[in-house]
């Protein structure tokens, strides 16, 4: 629904989702220089500052370069690890386990994706929580808290949060990063993890760079696009998030 002036109507109110059982450069165009870690003194450089004193001191930047190991001829590897961290965030780069997708989306080689996949994956098998210990998110409130890292991504990012009938989060996933365009966000690409991980409601969310917090008429599209293909699979579409810098709206 829009209002007179041909906006989308926003719900600014934190209501309670209702499961329907029954069915280099690094902002404003600023400059900055990485330091690389050959340039770096020896009790900086990640792998002796582990040695030294140990894998809590490090930052996740410092942590990624470790698991990378080296970088490429055209990137070195603890700008690429801070690049990486920077455009996918940190949540969304430990939830991706397709590296032909993060090698695509990140123009990263793929071997180097395939490291970062493997190591997340070591860490879901071997610290995979309970069922008991899953994050629970009923209301748009606990969603933004959830999400709240994509405020500093400096890329529009398409996410989609995926739940059971409990409203425990199952899933996580980057859905595309890039202009949000209702050409270019299919809906094969929202529910398809949704049929795959038995989910009963997703919620969607993307990030405005730019801090305007106003939905477009794409939004708007792409929303509509998704609650009909729901309601045909039986997938509820729970929410849709517009995330800015410090604040958020819903837009459902």
């Amino acid at each position: 629904m829009e209002s007179e002036d041909n906006q989308p109507n926003i719900n600014y109110y934190i209501m309670p989702y209702q499961l329907n059982t029954a069915v280099r450069t690094l902002t404003h165009g600023n400059s900055y220089k990485i330091k690389r870690v050959r340039d770096m003194a020896e009790g900086e450089k990640p792998r002796e500052k582990m040695i030294a004193e140990g894998a809590g001191a490090l930052s996740m930047a410092e942590l990624l370069a470790v698991v990378l190991g080296v970088g490429t001829k055209r990137e070195e590897v603890f700008s690429m690890a801070s690049r990486l961290l920077r455009e996918y965030g940190e949540k969304a780069i430990a939830t991706q386990k397709d590296p032909a997708v993060m090698s695509k989306e990140l123009n990263l080689p793929e071997n180097k994706a395939c490291q970062i996949v493997a190591c997340f994956e070591l860490g879901r098998r071997l610290f995979q929580k309970k069922p008991g210990g899953l994050i629970t998110i009923r209301n748009a409130a606990q969603a933004y808290t959830y999400l709240k890292d994509m405020a500093s991504l400096k890329k529009e990012q398409f996410r989609g949060l995926y739940l059971n009938n409990h409203y425990q989060l199952i899933h996580d996933e980057v859905i595309s990063i890039g202009t949000v365009d209702a050409s270019l966000v299919q809906a094969r690409e929202v529910f398809r993890p949704a049929l795959e991980y038995g989910a009963s409601a997703i919620i969607i969310a993307h990030n405005h760079p730019s801090g305007v917090l106003k939905a477009s008429r794409e939004d708007a599209e792409i929303t509509d696009t998704l609650l009909a293909a729901g309601k045909i699979l039986d997938v509820e579409i729970l929410d849709h998030l517009i995330i800015g810098p410090t604040k958020y709206i819903s837009i459902i």
